[in-house]
């Protein structure tokens, strides 16, 4: 092969065809494999393309049914002619050794994928483009690339390999409940719900403005690393790091964030965010504060990060709609943000089963929206109740009741219900909280039958506190 050619070996790919027009118990396998692409030369590529549209109309591929289909579609010619389709079943006298062909032409077809990626790649890096979306769209080629050696095929259940693994996997939790247990929240109903965030999970909390989004997944991030020492990466579109961490340290500290920010702190205080503060330190929690980042970037950052600590556990982002996407290998090529929103979704559900581990991303729902939360509130995008594992709400109706309704204690302040309204692997359902404003954090509500908070006992948010993706004040 010349230095100035792309990888291929046009001997393999003859001898390819000829194993599929030969032999028909092959065909399925490798016409539902391969793609025409995979071929180097026009005319093999012409010949593939015939084959899967004679055996996608569900007749034998053999010569004659291949040149007729050739004929009709205009091509026999630039294929070679009769006399190649001859040869092509003439030149391979046996079909024996046609993975060894696939090999072959496999390898060749990636070599050269990969060669138009980096020449994709040396266009948009000096064109010009920002230094973060030249490397997005780098990254974002690569994993296409990467993702097409995915050759899982259909398999039976005779062998019985897989039924053994999930009867084997029933024995354990009957014998051991926890153990298939995953990632625990900190809310024991929930937990109890979910068997703890499950590896591989698209997690969605979805809520109104200013309802605690931010503060519900950052205590479940709180739970994770500094209660059970495992490592979390969190993504925040919009809020600061300083600010998380703020966030953290008092709802970890159990100390008022308004006393916090207005000196007005005890000396048992103080000694509560020392404490909080030597655990954050030392804890494996990680923040990214990027103002917008692409799924393709996260994968990258998360897959470094799990390289240089050794493990990954959780991943939050807050919140979807502040991210962007590429598509079609093309930076901002789509047509409407809910095309976006959806590849963005899309791309996360295949992060999260990547990386093997649970994912958490926020979502906003419709302004419009006053009634009880549901799926169809979520916001430019059906995607997101698509792809999601588990879709969970946020309700309090504290926040929007009236005057009347409070002063007539029929909306009791500081009450929070999480509403399971998608459940992949399990049942739906809802959990009682308890949101002390003071210090953002959600706690269980240990009597499920009594009202979350006594109506006197209410301590509200500090003065011009902005919660999840909002300026506005609760």
């Amino acid at each position: 092969m010349a230095n100035n050619q792309m990888p291929h070996n046009l001997e393999a790919e003859a001898a390819l065809l000829g194993c599929i027009i030969i032999d028909g118990d092959i065909q399925p396998e490798l016409l539902e494999t391969l793609k025409a692409d995979d071929f180097y030369q026009e005319s093999d590529r012409l010949v593939f393309e015939a084959m899967q549209k004679v055996y996608g109309a569900r007749k034998p591929v053999d010569v004659v049914t291949l040149t007729d289909m050739l004929e009709r579609e205009g091509t026999l010619e630039r294929a070679g002619g009769l006399q190649r389709i001859t040869e092509l079943a003439e030149v391979t006298p046996s079909a024996a050794n046609y993975k060894q062909y696939f090999e072959i032409v496999r390898r060749d077809a990636i070599r050269r994928s990969l060669i138009r990626a980096a020449k994709g790649i040396i266009e948009v890096s000096t064109e010009g483009t920002e230094a973060r979306d030249a490397i997005a769209y780098a990254e974002k080629q690569i994993y296409d690339i990467s993702k097409q050696e995915d050759n899982s095929q259909l398999a039976g259940l005779a062998d019985g390999i897989v039924i053994r693994e999930v009867l084997g996997k029933f024995e354990d939790i009957q014998s051991d409940p926890n153990a298939f247990r995953g990632i625990p929240t900190g809310f024991k109903q929930l937990d109890r719900i979910t068997n703890g965030l499950q590896r591989s999970d698209l997690i969605v909390i979805a809520a109104r403005p200013g309802m605690g989004k931010t503060s519900l997944a950052m205590n479940i991030v709180e739970n994770v690393c500094l209660n059970k020492g495992k490592t979390a990466a969190v993504f925040s579109l919009e809020m600061p790091r300083s600010q998380l961490v703020q966030r953290l340290l008092c709802a970890h500290a159990e100390v008022s964030m308004e006393k916090a920010l207005s000196g007005k702190l005890a000396q048992k205080e103080w000694r509560n965010l020392m404490v909080a503060s030597d655990k954050l330190q030392r804890c494996n929690l990680f923040i990214d504060d990027s103002s917008r980042v692409t799924p393709a970037e996260i994968l990258s950052k998360c897959r470094r990060l799990s390289a240089a600590v050794g493990s990954l556990d959780l991943v939050m982002i807050d919140y979807i709609q502040l991210m962007g996407g590429t598509g079609s290998g093309k930076i901002g090529s789509f047509e409407n943000r809910q095309q976006e929103i959806a590849s963005i979704t899309r791309d996360l559900k295949i992060m999260a089963k990547e990386l093997n581990v649970p994912v958490i991303a926020l979502s906003q729902l419709r302004r419009i929206q006053t009634k009880e939360p549901q799926l169809s509130d979520l916001r430019e995008s059906g995607a997101i109740e698509q792809d999601a594992d588990i879709v969970m709400f946020i309700n309090r109706p504290d926040v929007t009741a009236t005057a009347e309704e409070l002063a007539k204690k029929t909306v009791v302040k500081g009450a929070a219900e999480l509403i399971l309204a998608k459940h992949r692997n399990g049942s739906l359902g809802r959990i009682q909280l308890r949101f002390i404003g003071e210090s953002t954090k959600f706690v269980d509500v240990e009597d499920q039958n009594q009202p979350a908070e006594e109506p006197g006992h209410y301590t509200p948010p500090p003065e011009g506190y902005e919660d999840d993706d909002t300026g506005i004040p609760e």
